[in-house]
Order: structure tokens, then sequence, then C-alpha cells
């Protein structure tokens, strides 16, 4: 089997493990999780395949502070969000999405495949914690990943939300098969970001993801973030993790 064979059938593992449904991840959802002896710190030896977790240099998220200063092009953004399903995996709440969204990156192009959040937010901003995060994963024809974080701050009632959550699983392995259409308030109108570097926050933690944070919050209600807390029932962010030499360009 040649080199770029191996690459890319490695690619494709990586994203599928990404986008998989509701019976995958019930299946593994006892490998890991946000407490105990399965808790972030504990990750990198749960699984061999997990060591990035312990032993990466380039781990997210981050505290983005200590900018350095740069012409960032803006985000090509083509969305056409449609929510085809929302699921509860026991790590977070998933929305996949129907394909044709997606972003430019460096001459590259990345579709949309899901979203989900975390409570707080994973990555903070000059030392500041949200009360919730929304990451949009994207993948490459070619497997490289990037994902775009949307901060929340408490407000008014959240029109995205108001959607899904009249639809959210209680039960981990649950899923539901939705048809939603208007979801780009999921961004914020003013898409300024900053970029790093990093990983995947969950395990196998891997390294290489572009990070596009949204300098930019958007809202949310008191209630719609009780709701997703009480469904998640802990706190599912993993911890802050060292930044080493990386640079987050403002």
């Amino acid at each position: 089997m040649n080199k770029t064979l191996v690459t890319l059938l490695f690619s494709s593992l990586l994203v599928s493990s990404l986008y998989a449904n509701s019976d995958e991840h019930s299946k593994h959802h006892s490998s890991w999780s946000y407490e105990g002896a399965t808790a972030p710190e504990h990750w990198g030896s749960l699984d061999e395949k997990f060591s990035a977790c312990s032993n990466g240099f380039n781990q997210s998220p981050i505290n983005l502070t200590e900018f350095m200063d740069a012409d960032l092009p803006d985000i090509k953004f083509d969305y056409n969000l449609k929510a085809t399903q929302i699921l509860n995996n026991g790590h977070t709440i998933q929305v996949n999405v129907k394909g044709g969204s997606s972003i430019e990156v460096d001459n590259i192009s990345f579709e949309l495949k899901q979203f989900h959040f975390h409570i707080p937010s994973e990555n903070n901003i000059k030392g500041k914690s949200f009360p919730l995060e929304a990451h949009l994963v994207h993948a490459s024809a070619d497997g490289k990943l990037a994902v775009v974080a949307v901060m929340f701050e408490v407000g008014e009632s959240n029109k995205v939300l108001e959607k899904l959550w009249k639809d959210i699983p209680q039960n981990a392995g649950d899923s539901h098969e939705i048809s939603f259409e208007d979801l780009d308030a999921i961004l914020p109108k003013n898409r300024d970001y900053y970029r790093f570097n990093g990983s995947l926050t969950t395990p196998p933690c891997t390294e290489g993801v572009r990070w596009l944070v949204m300098k930019n919050s958007i809202i949310l209600s008191a209630e719609q973030r009780d709701t997703f807390k009480k469904v998640m029932k802990i706190p599912n962010n993993r911890p802050i993790q060292d930044r080493n030499a990386r640079v987050v360009i403002d």
C-alpha cells in the first residue's frame, strides 16, 4: 500500500470518527468522560490511540491572549444551514447538517459536517470563560480539519437554540431526525476572528486542527443555558491546555 493511500485512509478514518452516529457514540461512551477515573487528566492513559491527549504540544482548548497582530483574511462562509439530526452522544449535544455548507481558509474548502456545544466554554478569551461555546466542525476533501468556535453570553433567547432545544435528546444515545433551516444565527454578524493551531478537544486529541475563534459572542437565555446543563448533568469542557510556543493571530 503506497504512502498516499495510507494517508488518505487515515484522514478518512479521522474525519469519520467526528461524525459517528449515536450507536457508535453509545458504544464508546464508557471509554472516556469528564469526571472520575476517565476524566480529561486520564485520557492519555486510557488508550494508546489517545496518547496525544497527554503527550501533544499543540492541544486545545487554550486561553487566547498575547496576540500577534496580522491582517487576517476574511473567512469565506458559504452556508446554507439545514439541520438533519440532533443527538446526545453522552459527551455533548450534536447537530448534524445536510451537505452544502462550507468555509474557505488558506484557499482550501472545508465542508461543515456538524456542530456541537460545551458548557462552560472550553477556550477562554483574555482569561474569560463563557457560559457556552459552539464548535462548528469542518473537513476538507483530504481530511484536514477546521473548527469555527462561537462564544455565548447570557441575554435574550437565541432563535437557533429555540428550534434545537425543542427536540433536545435527554439521554445518552438518543437522537431525533429534524428539519430546520435558517440556522445562520449560530454565527455572529461580525465575523472577525482569532486563529491558532490546535487539536480536537476530545479523544483522540488529534493535532493539526485549524482553530478559528469568533471575536464576537452571540446570546442565549439563562433558561436555554440551564436546559443544556440539565441534559449534560456535568460540565463537558476540557480544561485549558498549555499554549507552549504557539502563536495566536489577531
